[in-house]
C-alpha cells in the first residue's frame, strides 16, 4: 500500500502568522491549493490556514442565542466561541484565522489511514513530518486523487 511518502508534495508552500489576509488568499488562487502550513520563525508548524477560513472571514456575524430566566441572562454560545469568531471575521493576518494545533501524519502513514483522518477529521491538508518533527512534505486531497487515477 502506498504511503505519505508515495504520495506527498515535496515543495510545500508555507506562510508566517504575520502574513496579510490578502497575501493568503492570492496564494491560493495563484497556486490552485485549499490549504497551507503555517509555519513559526523557526519553520516548526504550527497550524493550517485554509480557505475555509477565508471564507468564514468574510461571513456576516451570528448574534448570539440569549435566554433569559428571572431577570438573568443565559448565553447558549459560550463566550469563547463569540470571542474566536469576533477574532476571525476582523482579521487582518493569518494569526487571526489559521486552525493550531495542526493534524500531522509520517512518512509511513498508510494511504488509507490518510484518507480515513481527511474524511473523519474533515481536513484537507495534512504535513507530513519526519521524526525530528521537521516538515518534509503535505499531502492534499489532490494528492489522494491523483495517486486513485
Amino acid at each position: 500500500m502506498k504511503t505519505a511518502r508515495d504520495i506527498m508534495t515535496k515543495d510545500v508552500i508555507t506562510v508566517r502568522p504575520e502574513t496579510l489576509i490578502r497575501e493568503l488568499a492570492e496564494i491560493f488562487l495563484e497556486q490552485g491549493i485549499s490549504g497551507v502550513p503555517v509555519v513559526s520563525a523557526d519553520d516548526k508548524v504550527i497550524g493550517i490556514a485554509t480557505e475555509s477560513d477565508l471564507i468564514f472571514h468574510s461571513k456576516r456575524l451570528k448574534v448570539p442565542t440569549v435566554l433569559t430566566i428571572l431577570d438573568s441572562f443565559i448565553f447558549l454560545d459560550s463566550p469563547e466561541k463569540m470571542e474566536r469568531e469576533l477574532r476571525k471575521i476582523g482579521a487582518a493576518s493569518v494569526s487571526d484565522v489559521y486552525t493550531s494545533p495542526p493534524l500531522t501524519i509520517t512518512p509511513d502513514t498508510q494511504l488509507d489511514e490518510i484518507a480515513s483522518l481527511m474524511t473523519e477529521k474533515q481536513v484537507h491538508t495534512l504535513p507530513v513530518l519526519d521524526d525530528e518533527g521537521k516538515m518534509i512534505g503535505i499531502v492534499g486531497k489532490k494528492d489522494i486523487i491523483r495517486t486513485i487515477l
